[in-house]
């Protein structure tokens, strides 16, 4: 299963990305405006890290830009139904179809994805590396462009975007939008802001909340936005990635959405468990979960990432070895034994904190920012993730620093980073790859 840990992290990215866009597909989230123009030569990037993957079907087609006149004339570039990155240019009787060799199946972490048109010669990048080489590029045309969806009202993207930039009249490679750190090799984003758009370009950062299609190259070329609002401005981005829940681990009966940040535990007859698409084995960690529903029953907590797996995933946190959940009912269970009973329970709308202290091997809960018993005890040497579980209609709602809800006061750890409800304990820090560089 996709996991980061701290060898995957750059603490120090140089150029610093501040904000994504959450796309939910469920909700028809798209952002649209018309082009004024052609042209034979163009290039598109965007930073994008993927929540739904595909299943075979071709409902799970995932696009992440297309423009346009209909279904039979137009262009776009996608995640495929079998997990691929291609291009595709539908315009009968001549329909091109140019896709990678290789799957992209990794919800834990943010993709570069660079497709450039030069005349015709099509060249995808994923990372900084060209992937796949083909002709029969279609150029641009006065139609509708859109972020999110293909041209009909059918195949959204369902994940996160950032520094989506679309240049109009060049075909730039690589290098032009990102480089490899030099003590990593990781590839990561660069300063976009002095490339030539041209007339139909745009560079969207989705820094201002009040007006998320803004475009900033200096062209003004802003897109509508649809069913989108500031609460899906996101500071999970290329440059700080973000812990979220991990489809790869829950089976059919857990449904994710908002960024895998929501997630829907509809068994009615047995526990499904989600944990953490980060871990770790070192450090002071902190997360929040709102109870939307708590159905049948409800357990939040930590779980020690080998214990947990998709075929055992019909447990809940705190039964499976290695790991301590704090069930609605009032109790806190560590490896299906009672460890605290006869504590306060939790229903719909209380924010339940949890502090993972992995230096002292030790636990805290919180109840709307009260504490929760007391500390309790952790086995060492392990590589831990926050975990939910639930059945019987139970929805949780994750923050563990970006959430996909609304948030009345705003706290942050230590650092800067992350937005809570309640205050952070001291010494304790969001999950994401800056923080898990410095401490993790």
């Amino acid at each position: 299963m996709p996991l980061i840990l701290g060898t995957n992290s750059i603490k120090d990215t140089g150029y610093n990305v501040d904000n994504s866009l959450r796309f939910n597909d469920g909700s028809s989230d798209c952002l649209t405006r018309s082009m004024s123009s052609t042209s034979t030569s163009w290039t598109f990037s965007a930073w994008v890290k993927k929540c739904k993957l595909g299943d075979g079907n071709v409902g799970t087609t995932n696009y992440l830009i297309s423009w346009g006149n209909s279904g039979s004339d137009a262009t776009g570039i996608n995640f495929t139904r079998d997990n691929k990155l291609a291009y595709y240019s539908e315009d009968s009787p001549d329909n091109i179809f140019i896709e990678t060799d290789a799957v992209y199946r990794d919800v834990s972490a943010w993709y570069s994805v660079i497709v450039k048109c030069n005349g015709g010669a099509i060249t995808i990048y994923v990372n900084g590396e060209s992937v796949k080489t083909g002709t029969g590029g279609n150029p641009l045309d006065t139609s509708t462009m859109n972020i999110g969806k293909w041209v009909t009202s059918a195949y959204y993207h369902d994940g996160y975007m950032a520094e989506v930039v679309f240049v109009d009249g060049t075909a730039y490679s690589a290098d032009s939008f990102g480089e490899f750190d030099e003590d990593s090799s990781i590839w990561k984003p660069i300063d976009v802001s002095g490339l030539t758009f041209g007339t139909n370009g745009f560079y969207l950062d989705f820094e201002n909340s009040g007006s998320l299609g803004a475009d900033v190259s200096g062209n003004g070329n802003n897109f509508t936005v649809n069913n989108l609002t500031s609460i899906d401005q996101s500071t999970d981005t290329c440059t700080n990635n973000f812990a979220t829940a991990n489809p790869l681990i829950a089976n059919s009966n857990v449904e994710y959405s908002d960024g895998n940040l929501n997630t829907y535990h509809t068994f009615s007859g047995q526990w499904r468990s989600t944990i953490s698409t980060i871990g770790a084995s070192s450090g002071k960690w902190y997360a929040e979960y709102k109870i939307s529903a708590v159905g049948t029953e409800v357990s939040v907590g930590i779980c020690d990432v080998k214990t947990i797996t998709q075929t055992s995933a019909n447990d809940f946190i705190g039964k499976f070895t290695d790991s301590v959940g704090y069930v609605n009912s009032g109790s806190i269970y560590k490896a299906n034994s009672v460890a605290q009973g006869s504590l306060t329970t939790y229903t719909t709308n209380d924010i339940i904190g949890i502090a993972m202290d992995l230096d002292n091997n030790t636990i805290q809960f919180y109840k709307n920012g009260s504490t929760i018993g007391t500390t309790t005890s952790l086995t060492a040497d392990k590589t831990y993730a926050f975990g939910v579980a639930g059945y019987g209609d139970a929805r949780i709602l994750w923050n563990i620093g970006s959430p996909a809800f609304s948030i009345s006061s705003g706290n942050t750890d230590g650092n800067g980073y992350g937005n809570f409800e309640y205050a952070v304990p001291s010494g304790y820090y969001s999950l994401n790859t800056k923080n898990l560089a410095e401490y993790g």
